[in-house]
């Protein structure tokens, strides 16, 4: 059962793969040319799990002490996480004690493979969803693992890379648009985002986007219900 669950997990985890190396590697070398040997980019990767949260760390390693402005910071950036419980807990039910380290390893993109794909049928959903969690925490590990290691070794600019991510979220959309008969929840995220990015800015819309994307589908949960949606 495991290894049917693990290897039916696997190929839905390549796509991360290749943007979690890149972007560890990227991590671990701008952690290792900002002072920091390789335990750093090992244990926060492992510890904060948080891509987005981890570079800023680093600037917060190298700045005065300030607990509480680190503590609200870590906050702000990983406020998302709180929506994606919420879609995710009918489907962690019944997952044992699969079900704490499934709600600890969640990341952006382990959400979106654990809430969009269908587990194919004699695959055990809890493992499905537990051996995609650790595929993806090791490739990002072990990416800025080794991206520490050859960061005294290896110098480029790494401006942009970043965007290696929004282009695998937007393959991430477009297979599930294509997989969707309706695509009433595709055009409600669209719309939600584009009002909230011109309300309140790029630095600001992400959770006010998410607030207005939950309400509308709370609202319209039973009629897409009782249409089969």
């Amino acid at each position: 059962m495991k290894w049917a669950a693990l290897r039916a997990a696997f190929p839905h985890t390549i796509p991360i793969f290749a943007g979690f190396w890149f972007l560890g590697l990227a991590y671990g070398i701008y952690a290792n040319v900002s002072g920091f040997s390789f335990l750093y980019p090992m244990i926060m990767s492992i510890v904060i799990f948080g891509g987005s949260l981890e570079f800023v760390t680093i600037t917060m390693l190298l700045s005065p002490f300030a607990p509480l402005q680190a503590f609200l910071m870590a906050i702000l950036i990983q406020a998302r996480h709180l929506f994606y419980g919420i879609a995710m807990l009918d489907r962690f039910k019944d997952t044992g004690w699969k079900k704490y380290y499934l709600i600890y390893g969640m990341c952006d993109e382990t959400f979106s493979i654990n809430f969009a794909t269908k587990v194919p049928d004699g695959i055990d959903r809890g493992w499905f969803m537990f051996f995609v969690t650790l595929l993806n925490e090791f490739y990002w590990v072990s990416g800025a693992t080794i991206g520490g290691l050859m960061g005294s070794l290896l110098t480029f600019d790494t401006q942009g890379i970043s965007f290696v991510m929004t282009a695998m979220f937007v393959v991430i959309f477009l297979e599930q648009y294509e997989r969707e008969h309706s695509h009433i929840t595709a055009w409600d995220g669209l719309a939600a985002s584009v009002l909230c990015l011109n309300l309140f800015g790029s630095q600001a819309f992400i959770i006010p986007s998410m607030i207005v994307i939950l309400a509308i589908l709370t609202l319209i949960r039973g009629p897409l219900e009782r249409k089969g949606i």
